[in-house]
């Protein structure tokens, strides 16, 4: 798309990770978003936001690597349209503890603290789905009303599944949309910031594509991916390589197309590996490749040892997509783990993108980033509405 004739809408990540967020924004029409800050704790992940945005907010001056807590909204020194930003979700997610009591679950309200120091006229949180089943959403939800401290902010919540916005992946997030009063005032709708319309859906055997009359297309399938990387590794090593960007020296930078990246399996897992047909999972496996415990344990996820399909989305990306023992990331056809190329794809990360940190470190960027592709629509939906309720 051409770049826009009018002034780019200024945007914050906050928990902004390695950019996923920033760059679904980014890759929805050149210039018409510009970022002109950023805070990220984890200082792999906060190098490899800055080796793709740091030049654009400015300089690394504007990209803090550090805890949230200590970061003053005041350097911004910008009007701040747009905030976006992921608390840390350990807390809610159901692959840990789920603890109430766990200090992660806090930190949106720095999140807030951001919010009501530059004032932004929409926000934008993103989650996973059991967020909004916590004592902090309710406590968020809350603080909108009448004498709490976002009481100037309307929210719109949903649940959103990537493979809705044609993303070869179903990650389903919580999504809150919150608008400024008077922005919503200001727009002809007289309503708040609403969520993108989907653009795919799962394929209906018996439908015809059609909702509402509008014509949307199927689901994008992993095949998306899988068919335009080589079938076979030829390294279990990122390239050579150092460079220090925020007073930290890490591996780097690499491209996503340098992240073509195998394991060394034992002979046992690839026996393993060649039982399993696409679609299938541990209970596809005879007595003498299983386990005792796999065995015993018929009802288990069946996302352990599993091989994705060919012509579905994959499941979700989480940080140790590279073990085939942590869930359904078994390559569709070859006998291996899905790589850091594949997985980065299949979050919508275009192949020049910019890495930073070791092995394991750029695979839990890749894991915890949101979707490029769900960050656009998000994008899109935001930029429309604004031009509308506040021109620039």
């Amino acid at each position: 798309m051409t770049a826009p004739t009018t002034s780019p809408i200024n945007i914050v990540d906050l928990f902004a990770g390695c950019g996923g967020m920033t760059q679904g924004f980014h890759a929805f029409q050149s210039g018409a978003f510009r970022t002109v800050g950023a805070v990220e704790w984890d200082i792999a992940a906060a190098s490899t936001y800055a080796a793709n945005f740091a030049a654009e907010a400015g300089g690394t001056d504007h990209i803090y690597a550090g805890d949230i807590a200590g970061w003053d909204p005041g350097i911004v020194g910008s009007d701040v349209d747009v905030i976006l930003g992921g608390p840390p979700c350990q807390g809610f997610s159901g692959l840990g503890k789920e603890d109430p009591n766990d200090p992660r679950n806090k930190l949106w309200q720095e999140y807030v603290r951001v919010v009501l120091a530059l004032r932004p006229k929409i926000f934008v949180i993103e989650n996973v789905d059991r967020f909004l089943r916590s004592r902090e959403y309710e406590l968020l939800k809350a603080s909108t009303e009448t004498g709490g401290q976002l009481r100037d902010y309307v929210f719109e919540t949903r649940l959103l599944n990537a493979a809705d916005y044609g993303v070869p992946q179903t990650r389903r997030r919580v999504i809150v949309l919150a608008t400024r009063r008077d922005v919503v005032d200001s727009h002809p709708s007289g309503k708040p910031l609403q969520f993108p319309r989907p653009t795919h859906r799962k394929p209906d055997k018996n439908g015809d594509g059609d909702t509402l009359f509008e014509t949307i297309e199927d689901w994008v399938p992993s095949s998306e991916v899988f068919s335009v990387t080589p079938p076979e590794t030829r390294t279990t090593d990122l390239p050579d390589g150092m460079c220090d960007l925020l007073g930290k020296a890490l591996p780097g930078i690499f491209r996503t197309t340098e992240l073509h990246i195998g394991r060394n399996p034992t002979e046992l897992s690839l026996k393993r590996y060649r039982e399993i047909p696409e679609g299938g999972n541990r209970h596809n496996l005879p007595p003498e490749l299983s386990t005792p415990n796999w065995i015993n344990h018929r009802n288990g996820s069946g996302d352990v040892m599993g091989r994705l399909w060919w012509g579905r989305p994959s499941v979700t990306i989480r940080t140790e997509f590279y073990k085939p023992e942590k869930g359904r990331y078994l390559h569709p056809k070859a006998d291996r783990p899905i790589t850091h190329l594949e997985a980065a794809l299949l979050q919508g990360f275009p192949p020049d993108y910019k890495w930073v940190g070791s092995k394991v470190q750029i695979a839990r960027q890749i894991g915890n980033a949101v979707p490029v592709g769900l960050a656009r629509a998000i994008a899109g939906a935001l930029y429309r509405y604004l031009r509308v309720a506040a021109p620039y």
